[in-house]
């Protein structure tokens, strides 16, 4: 139990029954501060391998936990695929190989949820220490496009771990009274951000914007505008 919030008033308490253990459920009557006026943004650029968050002054980056995660999926497929023949129903029957399997799916889940967690914290820490508004894309539209890709096993944690870090992002910004912009991702990575060109590219994730000369990667870039959107979301541009 979190002890951190046995002062805040009990709102609702469920008693459940999971995996033949009796779990309670309580939840809290939590009050959250007003949001303050931003001082700036903290933009935040989702991909596979990182989450880059920042702004033109500073870069941060996050590992993505997915390919951790993505070991343990495996070994899940892995072991159903090879008992799924009917030569091993006696060890199916038997319920080892199934918990096994579950095992190995929750393990997955668990690293992403984690991962998840720990991330949102420190972005949000990071936009309460200057005193930022966070600025996220909204996933919305990019999930719906994974969904159309060929069932692989890393779509489906990438769908997992996009729709999580979302929500504890936003989860942290509401408990900690940070204002939070959700953001039109159309153009984020293909526009340059000082004067509004197509850009082109010029190397592996690099662009160049061939009207002004400005280079970068693609997730500066993808940062940049995501500040610059949010600026003009608030009315300062």
């Amino acid at each position: 139990m979190d002890r951190r919030y046995n002062s805040y008033q009990n709102k609702e308490a469920r008693l459940l029954l999971k995996d033949g253990k009796f779990i309670l459920k309580i939840s809290k009557r939590l009050f959250t501060p007003a949001k303050y006026s931003p001082s700036g943004v903290l933009a935040v650029d989702f991909n596979e391998k990182q989450i880059v968050v920042g702004n033109r002054k500073s870069e941060y980056r996050f590992d993505t936990n997915i390919e951790r995660a993505l070991h343990y999926k495996q070994l899940a497929e892995n072991l159903h695929n090879r008992y799924s023949s009917s030569k091993y129903n006696a060890w199916l029957r038997r319920g080892g190989i199934k918990r096994r399997i579950k095992s190995f799916y929750r393990k997955a889940r668990n690293i992403i949820e984690d991962w998840a967690k720990k991330t949102s914290h420190e972005i949000v820490a990071l936009a309460k220490q200057y005193q930022y508004e966070v600025a996220r894309e909204d996933l919305t539209g990019l999930v719906e496009n994974l969904r159309k890709l060929p069932k692989e096993h890393k779509v489906s944690l990438l769908i997992l771990s996009y729709r999580r870090l979302e929500h504890w992002i936003d989860w942290q910004c509401e408990k900690q009274g940070i204002p939070i912009a959700v953001i039109n991702p159309k153009g984020t990575s293909s526009i340059c951000p000082i004067c509004g060109s197509k850009l082109v590219e010029n190397g592996y994730r690099r662009f160049k914007c061939p009207k002004c000369g400005f280079e970068a990667n693609r997730d500066t870039i993808a940062i940049l505008n995501i500040e610059k959107k949010a600026y003009k979301k608030m009315g300062d541009l």
